[in-house]
């Protein structure tokens, strides 16, 4: 069986075809058509099977991680959206909380009032009001109103509307009588509903997660259908399976439907990449930074699993979100950052870059400001005959030239410049790290860094000298690690019910039943999707605090029938766990449960390992010597450089630095005083020295 795996970037789509039977993979990668990512797609499918000598009809599955949802948000290009709501709040989307994004800020932007993913006058409200504790009916839902409502948006050329009730995640029925009314009168509109999206209480946030699936809906969906329809001209006939943020993939037909589930779709894939690929040499706590051409992306992996995100810090933009998804932490530091000079005349890397078009200088692409790309070409880091396998040519006197105008304003020397901004944006990284890792009461020496992206492996090795980790783990194919990391994924839906509950008052038969129920519902989606029950595997999950605590920790539970035994062993996690997440923990008190949740995933097959790196012999690798400068005892000392092709090491041979290593899709920097090997996985190790 054959697959493919596409993962769109800022300046690269990256494709790697795999034939799951031996682990053979052919990677390449294409420039990303920001006007129409599904362009640089479907070439990218084309020109990957001409190279593999496979037809398009021979693929099974193609695997997307998409930033259509992201970008979209990211660049406040919305559908014009409309919202439907109760009588008396249909200001929850501007008033927010009470609690201030920036405590001592007087100036701060708050987004959803700057720039609503839903304007004020697409916002119409009825009558109709369910009450807690059981979602029962006070007030009927107005159903004349609410045609009334969707008369008045579909006559303002509204393409897409949300429809979100109080206490709606207790009792869908007003929400779902209000659907069908409003697809009646807008059927070409796309309607979505909170309780579908976020069936959970805290409504400021319930209310934004569907406001943002709704504005991004129409987007979303025209883009999976046109993406479908490309393929299928190709004559790609397999299955397209979309990217989730939760860490597993869903169907063409379920993204459609329910577009959040792709809000952080692109960057979920790095992370089950990196995941795979320590497992592979058996290291199981990760530290994962996906440096590309616009941003990096780091997340934290321990003891095999990667953190998800809690109501505290899940965010788009600014937007508040509900929705499970992978813990990534994104800043602006990529091979594209350009070097600048801010108003107060302090020296900044990042975040603005230079991107796909006209990328940096060295591309030749029209480029004029300072890059780090540029940086790497200065300083000899990077070979201008053989970048991305020759595919493109740099051109090192455009590198200079913009480095050295930055010099020039910086007072400083063309070279010392150029490490400078290497260090800064290093510096940037290692501080996100710290941020993830140190100022969460986790020492990142306790880590392995695996450096991933087109620019992971250049920087991986400095950063991991600024956070004293002792080893650098470099994938083999590190450039295509995201797209690699969807071939390794499953079919994978979350369910979530709020139900308060407390430890010492427990309806054990109400918890049963609630699990019971999300269970069927994900059951309900897998049959659905033509996944045999024996390959559905269940776990499941709660959201507790102590009583009277403002937000919770998800602590799991055990599967089957619940007993007060099992309950006293999720008691017992939740207070390790409040203790190591915040230092002390409260054994005496009570503790309730607010939501309950069931991941359900459906297993498909899946990239065993890769073929084993056939390798020759050091000397052989070497492909040629270059002067190249690297900061040595405080000085910035040119070194004769060897340069190695990465396919031809063989396993176990040690590489000392300085060494530059080669291959299609990345460049691996191993700094003085360090050495690289060849694991028999095919990963380089880079183990760094005190001298380095």
């Amino acid at each position: 069986m054959k697959t493919i795996g596409v993962d769109v970037g800022g300046t690269f789509t990256d494709l790697a075809l795999c034939d799951v039977g031996n682990g053979e993979v052919v990677i390449h990668k294409v420039a990303t058509t920001p006007h129409d990512p599904s362009e640089g797609v479907v070439q990218g499918v084309r020109e990957v099977c001409a190279r593999a000598g496979t037809e398009p009809g021979e693929i099974a599955y193609v695997f997307h991680g998409t930033t259509t949802a992201t970008n979209a948000v990211l660049e406040n290009k919305l559908a014009r959206a409309g919202m439907i709501t109760n009588a008396g709040f249909r200001d929850i989307l501007h008033i927010g909380r009470h609690q201030r994004v920036e405590h001592y800020s007087i100036r701060q932007e708050l987004p959803w009032q700057s720039r609503p993913p839903i304007a004020r006058r697409h916002r119409k409200t009825v009558a109709g009001r369910l009450v807690p504790p059981t979602g029962a009916e006070l007030v009927p839902l107005d159903e004349a109103g609410v045609g009334r409502a969707a008369e008045e948006l579909k006559a303002e050329g509204v393409e897409a509307v949300a429809i979100c009730f109080l206490f709606s995640f207790l009792n869908p029925a007003h929400e779902e009588r209000a659907r069908a009314i409003v697809e009646a009168v807008m059927p070409e509109a796309f309607v979505t509903t909170s309780s579908s999206v976020s069936p959970q209480f805290r409504e400021f946030e319930r209310f934004t997660t569907a406001a943002l699936a709704a504005a991004i809906g129409p987007k979303v969906r025209r883009y999976i259908a046109n993406l479908e329809s490309a393929l299928a001209r190709l004559g790609v006939t397999g299955e397209l399976r979309i990217m989730a943020s939760n860490g597993g993939a869903a169907t063409a037909r379920m993204v459609s439907e329910k577009p959040a589930l792709t809000l952080l779709s692109g960057l979920a894939a790095g992370v089950l990449g990196g995941r795979w690929v320590g497992e592979r040499m058996d290291r199981h706590d990760l530290i994962t930074l996906d440096i590309g051409g616009t941003s990096a992306d780091i997340s934290l992996i321990r003891e095999g699993r990667f953190a998800e995100t809690d109501a505290r810090s899940t965010a788009l933009a600014g937007f508040p979100l509900l929705l499970p998804m992978i813990d990534v932490h994104t800043i602006g530091a990529g091979g594209g950052s350009i070097a600048h000079l801010d108003r107060g005349g302090a020296f900044r890397v990042g975040p603005r870059s230079a991107g796909a078009v006209p990328g940096p200088a060295a591309y030749g692409k029209g480029g004029d400001a300072p890059t780090v790309t540029d940086a790497h070409v200065v300083l000899g880091h990077l070979d201008p005959e053989d970048f991305v396998a020759g595919d493109l040519r740099l051109d090192p006197e455009a590198a200079v030239r913009v480095v050295g105008d930055l010099a020039g304003r910086l007072g400083l020397p063309l070279h010392e410049a150029a490490e400078g901004i290497l260090t800064v944006l290093n510096a940037n990284m290692a501080n996100a790290i710290r941020s993830r890792t140190v100022q969460k009461g986790l020492d990142p020496r306790g880590f392995a860094l695996m450096a991933m992206g087109g620019a992971g492996p250049l920087h991986g090795a400095a950063v991991a000298q600024m956070l004293a980790i002792p080893e650098v783990i470099v994938p083999p194919y590190p450039g295509i690690t995201s797209a690699l990391g969807l071939l390794t994924t499953d079919l994978k839906y979350d369910a979530i019910r709020t139900q308060f509950q407390v430890s010492d008052s427990l309806d054990i038969a109400r918890l049963t039943e609630g699990f019971a129920a999300m269970e069927a519902e994900l059951a309900g989606l897998f049959s659905a999707d033509r996944v045999p029950a024996e390959r559905v595997r269940t776990t499941r999950t709660g959201d507790l605090r102590y009583l009277g605590q403002g937000y919770e920790l998800s602590i799991d539970f055990p599967s089957g029938a619940l007993d007060a035994a099992g309950l006293d062993a999720v008691w017992r996690s939740f207070h390790d766990r409040h203790a190591a997440e915040y230092g002390h923990a409260f054994p005496g008190s009570p503790i309730e449960i607010v939501n309950i949740r069931v991941a359900g995933t459906g297993l498909l097959r899946k990239l065993p390992g890769l073929a084993a790196p056939a390798g020759g012999s050091l000397d052989a690798a070497e492909l040629r010597r270059g002067r190249c400068l690297f900061r040595i005892g405080g000085r910035l000392t040119p070194c004769d450089t060897p340069f190695y092709r990465r396919e031809a090491l063989p396993v176990g041979a040690a590489v000392a630095g300085p060494a530059i290593i080669v291959q299609q899709d990345s460049t691996t920097l191993v700094p003085p005083g360090a050495r690289a090997g060849v694991h028999p996985s095919g990963s380089l190790v880079i183990t760094l020295g005190d001298a380095a």
